[in-house]
């Protein structure tokens, strides 16, 4: 059986899907947000078959959740899904890490420094979460590991509104210690350090999911 859409009503599909997909990230549709299909076919141009199949391909990645006759909703995490997020994401970055590591370059290295330099000067949560993001995937960007990769950017992408509600929360008082173990990230991947490198990403996002932790409220706004 082929798929619903093929063609242009795939390409279609693909370029409502990334829309869709750059609105949920960026925060303009929350959590638990209706999708309503009609309202974006008019508002996008577009026939309601490639708006349902960019639902579907966001619905693999987590981003959308679909329920049978009733519509699509943003996907949403409570505490408890969110911090399982969080520790499979300790488990598996230092593994996409060291996938990576042994082919990093000193201009890698010298990017991921300019990085952190816009990193520390930075004031709006907005413009933090995109070179943070940016960061660690530039850390990663040598792997040849498809699909641990796509499992972590799932996981990235579905906890980005928590992410950036915790940074809103302390997004100054907290800069310190982020930028220090982002040094210190550097630091080791330079030296070629692996197990140190990875134990220092371990670190750093296992703090962020402690933080978390002791925030709730995140979670029912």
């Amino acid at each position: 059986m082929g798929s619903a859409a093929s063609g242009p009503e795939m390409t279609a599909s693909r370029r409502i899907a990334e829309i869709i997909r750059a609105r949920i990230l960026d925060g303009e549709l929350r959590p638990g947000t209706r999708i309503r299909q009609d309202d974006l076919a008019e508002e996008l141009n577009a026939s309601r078959l490639p708006v349902r199949e960019a639902l579907r391909m966001l619905e693999s990645g987590g981003l959308v959740t679909l329920r049978s006759n009733r519509g699509a909703w943003v996907s949403s995490l409570d505490q408890h899904d969110c911090e399982l997020s969080y520790t499979m994401r300790e488990r598996l970055e230092p593994l996409l890490l060291a996938e990576s590591m042994g082919k990093i370059t000193a201009d890698d290295v010298n990017d991921l420094r300019g990085l952190q330099d816009r990193i520390e000067r930075s004031e709006e949560v907005e413009d933090f979460l995109r070179l943070d993001r940016e960061f660690h995937w530039l850390s990663y960007r040598h792997h040849n590991a498809r699909e641990l990769a796509t499992i972590i950017a799932r996981l990235w992408d579905t906890t980005q509104h928590y992410r950036r509600a915790y940074s809103r929360l302390a997004h100054h008082d907290r800069r310190w210690v982020i930028n220090s173990e982002h040094r210190l990230l550097i630091a080791s991947i330079e030296d070629g350090d692996c197990e140190m490198a990875q134990r220092v990403l371990e670190t750093h996002i296992g703090r962020t999911r402690r933080a978390l932790r002791a925030h709730p409220e995140i979670f029912t706004d």
